[in-house]
């Protein structure tokens, strides 16, 4: 059935809106954190080495670059709400393979599988939230999906935390079936945004959306300023190529630094491998689960305050005050390595330097980072650019998850080593950040694109 064929829109209430689009958040958050719990049984289990265990971890990130590549010719065919669905199919049959999994083999392709979803839904659900949220609010609603994340990842703490005691390992990962099936029923009453269907043609319902999510007034003026960068959009080719064009060039060099930044600053090593991290400085595997446990909950805490000021402090200040705060915590948690002993105040102290590294980043490059990339690109170009935005993401997650057990293993830079490292590229983030990232809060996704034309 054509897009033109369906029922005519209804109004839409703007809490399941945002919610149900959002949702998507939870898959990512819950799949990138449910293997910290799970690597210290398979571990045990399967004799993994510190390779393998990178393997297993990364291979969520591989499949995740495979499902990001495609974004861009899928969202712009069939919309961003159907890719999304799309997504929320492939991650529940993958999930179930996983849970099932004879052997390592035959986990790592299946979470490879599993990326592939989360690839999708990565890429899609910043534009689907970006191109509904009218501009005042836009930093705010775009930010849920962050929130949605974190919720997930500090979910998939409390499973692991629970089922630990029992190693059931295999019910841990089969947990992520729920969201994804709540995602796909909610996703069939939602709308397609307003500018991909105005790209259609589809005037009526695009104004049903936009009156929907921001108010009756000033519809006209909506279309009329979406239908000015449609026009605009016309004699350009749209997709992957347009992204080099002289004019856009600035915002892919942006989103990109965002892109590979949000990763190697170090937090997925953090998420993925902090239980372990605390096992092999002494602390019971129990107690490093429930440790797993505060991290998740600071994540949610901060990133839900970050709410409320991203749209008044602005993107780029949160995004350098969380670099400053990483820096610093990071050293901290080095030292502590290097010069603390005793094994309970060596797992207490550390636990709080990598409490307050989260705080640090979930104040910025958490929450900031999803919603920038998805404002920064134009219109024709917001589908691909997000895309290859999320390829470059995605591979920098591969990187660092699948070499941190190798780089901090004791043979080489040894935990103390790896935070210095982390906490040297954040040095060089925050430079780059305060040269050549805009602020973008309080303008439109239109006025924002004329800007970089007129520039």
């Amino acid at each position: 059935m054509t897009q033109t064929a369906t029922a005519p829109a209804r109004q839409i209430n703007r809490t399941v809106l945002y919610f149900f689009g959002a949702l998507g958040g939870i898959l990512f958050g819950y799949d990138l954190g449910v293997i910290s719990g799970v690597l210290p049984f398979i571990t045990k289990a399967w004799s993994l080495t510190g390779f393998e265990k990178g393997v297993v971890t990364a291979s969520l990130s591989a499949g995740a670059m495979i499902g990001a590549a495609f974004t861009t010719k899928v969202a712009d065919r069939i919309g961003r709400r159907r890719t999304i669905m799309a997504a929320a199919v492939i991650v529940v049959a993958a999930t179930v393979a996983c849970s099932l999994a004879p052997g390592y083999l035959f986990l790592v392709i299946a979470r490879g599988v599993l990326g592939i979803g989360i690839g999708f839904s990565s890429a899609t659900v910043p534009t689907y939230l970006a191109e509904l949220a009218p501009a005042r609010l836009r930093g705010a609603l775009s930010s849920l999906n962050q929130i949605f994340i974190v919720t997930g990842i500090l979910i998939a703490f409390l499973v692991d935390y629970f089922l630990g005691g029992s190693a059931q390992w295999r019910w841990m990962l089969a947990g992520a079936i729920v969201p994804a099936a709540v995602l796909l029923a909610g996703l069939n009453a939602l709308p397609e945004t307003p500018r991909w269907l105005l790209g259609r043609g589809e005037e009526e319902r695009a104004r049903a959306v936009i009156a929907a999510t921001h108010g009756e007034d000033g519809v006209d003026a909506e279309v009329e300023v979406i239908r000015e960068i449609i026009r605009l959009d016309e004699a350009e080719h749209g997709g992957v190529r347009e992204l080099g064009a002289r004019w856009v060039r600035p915002m892919l060099v942006v989103a990109l630094l965002l892109a590979l930044g949000q990763q190697f600053s170090g937090v997925n090593a953090i998420n993925a491998y902090f239980p372990s991290m605390l096992i092999s400085l002494g602390f019971a595997t129990q107690a490093a689960l429930l440790s797993g446990v505060l991290l998740g909950a600071t994540k949610f805490l901060f990133t839900s305050w970050v709410v409320f000021v991203v749209d008044r402090w602005g993107r780029k200040p949160l995004l350098l005050i969380g670099n400053v705060v990483m820096v610093l915590t990071l050293l901290g948690a080095g030292l502590v390595v290097q010069n603390v002993h005793a094994k309970t105040a060596l797992g207490v102290l550390m636990l709080a330097m990598l409490v307050l590294y989260l705080v640090g980043y979930e104040l910025g490059w958490g929450a900031v980072v999803w919603v920038m990339m998805a404002e920064v690109f134009p219109r024709k170009t917001r589908a691909a650019g997000m895309g290859v935005s999320a390829v470059a993401l995605w591979a920098a997650t591969g990187i660092v998850t699948a070499l941190f057990p190798i780089i901090s293993d004791a043979n080489h830079l040894n935990i103390a080593g790896a935070m210095y490292l982390f906490a040297g590229i954040n040095v060089l983030l925050f430079l780059l950040t305060a040269r050549l990232v805009p602020e973008t809060k309080g303008r439109s996704l239109e006025q924002i694109e004329l800007d970089l034309r007129g520039a």
